[in-house]
């Protein structure tokens, strides 16, 4: 990708209904999860820095990206006067096997639709399980259902999305205790399906992800609708929906459906 695309996603993330719903429901489910007073945070792949902010609030923060035109996009985003954060230390990182701050251990690290882009997820999640202090927890979002699969996931260089039985089974697989596991942007399944659905027929190519941000009106109505999910999901894990959010330990667990 070209630095102006990367560019344009640094703008999105400010503003496009995904970003900011997703950012309201990650926040809440942060609030319960009873983090140290200034907890040691790693955010694995930061892209160009759009969480940076929010994970600001619950502690230290430092971040990898691999790509170095987005990590330094996200740098100078962490930088300037009016991100309202103190700098970030964003290094350059490589999933499972160029993870930086080898010295340092934390109470939270984070995914955020990170995890399809890794050829190897599974001995990823077992590093990044080493890498948690004691009661420590890793937060994971990734698409879901591969019979969603469409040119926007090849568009994103997706290698995969995932079921809840198969995020369940590969967290097991590596020694992880699942705290966790719940679809979400639910009410917006149906009509998510039939766009991918219906790409799918017309060959549409390339991303359909960016396109309410032209229409300020209906990306508002869909960020509020992505958003009021986490009042659901404070009391009940939603049985499907367009993406997935995990929080694992060290530990093995089987979880509920």
């Amino acid at each position: 990708m070209e630095r102006i695309a990367y560019e344009e996603m640094a703008d999105a993330e400010d503003e496009h209904w995904w970003f900011v719903g997703r950012r309201s429901i990650i926040a809440d489910i942060f609030d319960r999860l009873e983090l140290p007073r200034s907890a040691e945070i790693l955010e694995v792949g930061a892209g160009t820095g759009g969480n940076l902010r929010l994970l600001s609030n619950y502690g230290h923060v430092r971040a990898m990206e691999p790509n170095e035109t987005a990590r330094q996009i996200a740098i100078e985003k962490s930088r300037s006067s009016g991100a309202a954060i103190d700098p970030v230390d964003i290094a350059f990182g490589r999933c499972p096997d160029s993870i930086p701050f080898q010295q340092n251990t934390f109470d939270l690290i984070c995914m955020f639709d990170v995890l399809e882009h890794v050829v190897q997820d599974s001995q990823t999640l077992a590093v990044l399980l080493d890498r948690l202090r004691p009661g420590g927890r890793l937060l994971i979002t990734v698409p879901a259902y591969q019979w969603l699969w469409s040119s926007h996931d090849e568009h994103l260089h997706h290698f995969r999305r995932y079921t809840k039985t198969q995020l369940n089974a590969i967290a097991a697989a590596v020694g992880m205790r699942v705290d966790r596991l719940t679809y979400f942007n639910t009410f917006l399944l149906p009509a998510v399906a039939a766009i991918r659905l219906g790409g799918k027929l017309v060959s549409r190519k390339g991303s359909q992800g960016m396109t309410a941000t032209k229409f300020s009106m209906v990306n508002g109505a869909l960020r509020k609708l992505l958003a009021a999910e986490r009042y659901l999901l404070r009391g009940v894990n939603l049985p499907m929906g367009v993406s997935l959010l995990g929080v694992f330990s060290a530990g093995t667990s089987e979880t509920s459906d």
